[in-house]
């Protein structure tokens, strides 16, 4: 069986969805989660976009420990030389190099002729091979770039040291047949190609991302570009979890294999889900809520008589709890640790300590505490800002049919001051918020407001995500609880004390 990498660009393309953007350390995070699920290379920025992206890849570097780590430059040698600064400490450093290749994108983006390009590949390259060993070249909007231009680009690259060249279908234009006659084409044409990785990077704008990384695949890829989720711009990319799970599921077709840890799959979705405030919708394959759900009576009946019936993966394969009573409000410690490092976290003492205080309070609001409410307490560490200005006290609400609802909100601030407000509103949230809003000065703009139970149960956790916008920043506040409005208030002064 052939070994298919995953090159995940969750942190680079990813992150560029609208609303997507990470702050530090919730990139951190991410990047150790990756790194722990097994995919061959992290893309983990665009070094000469901003200083933000150039630090976040450097401090990325100090966790990564297994996957060749990547930062994306155009073809120019100032683009090359800060992305080897931003990757100095990474353990296996990676250059991922592009320049257009489509005659649209030559004529209207870059003003330069065909000889201009393959002369900037030839310099680019090579003196990208002075700083690293190994170098991928993209040719963007390959799909709809003239195919002997294309055998062109790639040969000049390889022979300058390009160890991986990338076939991207950038505006998601191609189909699975079109993919897979280029893939052939280019391995009977390109120059060296047999002695390295063929990757494709695909979006999903005819939501068929997946359908076109899989039939490359087919056709001699060895390499698939992927993100969690399925995150990226416009529709976004090709899902990870997809790719991965068609190959393990359909390893009979199509003779290949990756080397992602599938059970860790679930998590890694649900944390991104939270730190980017992007839900998973429902019907979304492999992660959706009802990717393993049946409630037709006649998959019902089948389901229970032999799972194989209407089920093509074990739940179990992707690592989503089953929801076992295993610990109540009279638990130690140590019982809640032994746990919690059964569902794959690693946790240090001081997050234990805070994680274990969560529990305790939950064990005491709720009469069963699920593998999923462990989970849902645990997930997003980063969620919560380390000094925050602001901390909950408590609160009041009056609602009501018939008069305007009111609210009284307590703040504790970061000098142990207690403030409280009273605000009116349209219901008790927008009441609420609006008293936050009057304690803290807020004049940040609240984007978007969601809520859903991420547990079972009428005693289910309830998780709030809120988007705040002020000025060109852009913050992700989230909180869970069993009750609805201390989690709209929690995750509103999350958002804030991030901003």
């Amino acid at each position: 069986m052939r070994k298919i990498k995953i090159f995940d660009t969750t942190l680079r393309d990813g992150e560029q969805s609208p609303g997507c953007t990470m702050n530090l350390a919730e990139k951190l995070e991410m990047a150790a989660e990756l790194d722990k699920l097994g995919v061959d290379v992290i893309e983990a920025g665009f070094a000469i976009c901003s200083d933000d992206d150039f630090n976040a890849i450097r401090e990325v570097s100090k966790v990564v420990e297994n996957a060749k780590l990547v930062s994306l430059a155009r073809c120019n040698k100032k683009d090359i030389d800060r992305a080897y600064e931003a990757l100095a400490e990474a353990k296996h450093p990676m250059l991922h190099t592009f320049i257009a290749t489509s005659d649209i994108h030559l004529k209207h983006k870059l003003e330069m002729t065909r000889e201009q390009v393959l002369e900037t590949i030839k310099e680019s390259v090579s003196y990208a091979k002075t700083k690293f060993e190994f170098i991928e070249f993209s040719a963007e909007d390959a799909s709809r770039s003239d195919k002997d231009f294309l055998v062109q680009a790639y040969s000049a690259a390889i022979e300058n040291g390009a160890t991986t060249i990338n076939v991207p279908d950038t505006v998601g234009y191609t189909t699975p047949l079109e993919m897979a006659e280029l893939i052939k084409y280019l391995k009977a044409n390109v120059k060296g190609i047999d002695n390295v990785d063929i990757s494709v990077h695909c979006h999903d704008d005819l939501g068929l991302s997946t359908a076109n990384s899989l039939s490359a695949v087919l056709a001699g890829a060895t390499q698939v570009e992927c993100t969690i989720n399925g995150i990226g711009e416009r529709a976004g990319n090709t899902s990870l979890e997809e790719v991965v799970m068609g190959l393990k599921t359909r390893k009979d077709f199509y003779n290949a294999y990756t080397d992602v840890n599938t059970k860790r799959i679930y998590k890694i979705s649900k944390l991104l889900s939270t730190i980017s405030g992007m839900v998973v919708a429902p019907n979304k394959a492999i992660v959706g809520a009802n990717a393993f759900a049946h409630e037709a009576g006649i998959h019902q009946h089948g389901v229970l008589k032999e799972r194989s019936t209407y089920e093509i993966m074990n739940v179990e394969d992707i690592g989503i709890p089953q929801n076992k009573m295993v610990l109540g409000k009279h638990s130690g410690k140590h019982a809640f640790k032994d746990r919690i490092e059964s569902l794959g976290y690693d946790i240090d003492d001081k997050a234990l300590e805070e994680a274990f205080i969560k529990f305790k309070n939950l064990a005491d609001k709720k009469k069963i505490v699920t593998d999923t409410d462990i989970e849902a307490l645990l997930i997003g560490n980063n969620a919560s800002v380390e000094n925050p200005l602001y901390t909950l006290k408590s609160f009041m609400v009056n609602d009501s049919d018939s008069i305007s609802s009111f609210a009284s909100v307590s703040i504790l601030d970061n000098k142990e001051n207690i403030v409280e407000a009273i605000g009116k509103g349209n219901g008790p949230i927008d009441a609420a918020f609006g008293a936050i809003d009057s304690l803290t000065s807020n004049r940040a703009k609240l984007v978007n407001y969601s809520i859903q139970a991420i547990t079972e149960g009428e005693d289910a956790l309830g998780e709030v995500i809120v988007r705040l916008s002020s000025d060109d920043k852009t913050v992700i506040g989230r909180a869970v609880s069993t009750d609805i409005i201390e989690a709209s208030l929690m995750a509103y002064i999350n958002g804030l004390n991030k901003l």
